[in-house]
């Protein structure tokens, strides 16, 4: 990664996971930045969001859509590709592999697939009788929800939850993991090998430092 991680973020609604990420950024002083917001169509409330606090947005052309899209991100040369509840399956350029990442709002494996987000995904925990839930981060591959998973953060299922209280609670897990996976990334901590990620020391904090002087 590069000192200043390039990031594009894609979304499909009210741009709620991109304000949060690029909040974090800002507030944690992270070695990364929005450089660009990709939306999936014209018309969503996010893009005034987004807007108003100084990212550009662009909407690929619906004629020629996963085309343009390519077009779009490639343009940018990002170091991450984040996707921010964007719903539209994406085709997995090559060169975007190990650099596309997707946050999920559920503990996969469990409650992912095709048609599993936002609500569904929540009704599914209550239906299931999950005792926990959360929220997943994970590499993009071919699949629906398949790829990698980077990290987790989970939180309790109550015994009087909806699915909207619910999708509150696992919301609040999901403005820490992103942007604790954006830091991982950003620092070079992330390594993938035969589809399990491996998270590398961090060779900056004083604790490794003391490590590596201990070493004989």
């Amino acid at each position: 990664m590069t000192s200043s991680t390039r990031i594009v973020a894609l979304m499909s609604g009210g741009g709620r996971t991109v304000l949060n990420l690029h909040q974090a950024i800002m507030r944690d002083k992270l070695p990364a930045e929005i450089v660009h917001v990709i939306a999936s169509r014209e018309n969503l409330s996010g893009i005034q969001r987004v807007e108003e606090i100084g990212l550009p947005v662009s909407i690929p052309d619906p004629g020629n859509y996963d085309h343009d899209l390519e077009q779009l991100i490639n343009l940018q040369k990002p170091d991450l590709i984040c996707l921010c509840g964007y719903l539209k399956k994406v085709q997995l350029v090559p060169a975007w592999a190990g650099k596309m990442i997707n946050i999920h709002p559920a503990l996969l494996p469990a409650h992912g697939g095709k048609g599993m987000y936002g609500r569904h995904v929540h009704q599914a925990v209550l239906d299931a009788g999950d005792e926990v839930s959360g929220c997943t981060v994970h590499f993009v591959d071919d699949l629906y929800d398949h790829g990698p998973m980077l990290l987790q953060r989970s939180c309790p299922v109550e015994p009087r939850d909806t699915p909207d209280t619910l999708a509150a609670r696992v919301f609040e897990q999901e403005c820490k993991a992103l942007p604790e996976a954006v830091s991982l990334m950003a620092a070079g901590r992330i390594r993938i090998t035969d589809h399990q990620v491996e998270i590398l020391p961090d060779l900056n904090s004083p604790l490794s430092c003391r490590d590596q002087e201990s070493d004989p």
